[in-house]
């Protein structure tokens, strides 16, 4: 049985306060919790679950570091409108240096402050193998559980670099090209088979004063009456005309 102690502390995770001055986040779900105990179990902290989810991945409930839980328990320590098997309590991955860069394409967000937008941005990344994101300090904390949960276990491949980007940008070593509204019509342009892909708000865009910095500008052509696309969607978009060239 969880002691009050441990369920308010379990609950106080999900605010940044806590995460920050601990170090940890909460992954919750069966696909993101069992990806943790493969891929990383070295950052496991405790794991929170039903029965059914021990018995299914073949585990053994010690009551220190894996813990079943009741229905009613994992509904008072779930972030979830809908709780799902198990909840894991994580120790937060080391931050990437920018000397960790590799040689391929990297993203660089402007001020993204919607969890969902940062999480799908995450998953985006992982599917098309981007390894690193650098991150003004302004965007929303990839440990947010919104993020986390929209990321789909991303957050524990891809590394991120927080700081100013005007300091990180040069330091990259590599063209910055920045998604513009009115930059160079992508199927008009030759992506290189490396570089940094900026991208801006999702209200106001890349901020003028880190436009000096970009290599180039780009734009994603309209065929529509849309005034924008969502940062989650265009940063896909490009992210595939990036990468594409350097997979024939």
């Amino acid at each position: 049985m969880l002691s009050k102690n441990e369920i308010k502390y379990i609950q106080s995770s999900g605010h940044k306060k806590t995460r920050d001055e601990d170090g940890v986040f909460i992954a919750e779900g069966t696909k993101i919790v069992n990806e943790v105990l493969t891929q990383c179990p070295q950052q496991l902290i405790k794991l929170y679950a039903r029965s059914s989810f021990f018995e299914e991945h073949g585990l053994k409930a010690d009551g220190e570091q894996y813990i079943e839980v009741t229905e009613t328990e994992l509904e008072r320590i779930s972030l979830l409108q809908t709780p799902q098997q198990a909840l894991a309590l994580v120790r937060q991955f080391k931050p990437a240096l920018i000397t960790e860069l590799n040689e391929g394409w990297v993203l660089a967000l402007d001020a993204i402050r919607d969890p969902g937008n940062m999480g799908t941005i995450i998953r985006i990344a992982d599917w098309f193998g981007i390894s690193h994101i650098i991150c003004s300090e302004d965007c929303v904390e990839m440990y947010n559980p919104k993020v986390v949960q929209a990321s789909m276990g991303g957050v524990l491949r891809v590394k991120c670099i927080t700081g100013d980007l005007k300091t990180l940008l040069p330091q990259c070593q590599q063209p910055v090209i920045a998604a513009t509204l009115h930059g160079k019509n992508i199927n008009d342009f030759s992506f290189e088979k490396k570089g940094t892909l900026l991208i801006g708000n999702e209200a106001r865009g890349v901020d003028a004063s880190l436009l000096s910095l970009a290599t180039h500008q780009v734009s994603i052509p309209s065929f529509g009456a849309a005034e924008s696309l969502n940062a989650a969607v265009a940063t896909g978009i490009l992210v595939w005309e990036a990468v594409k060239g350097s997979i024939k």
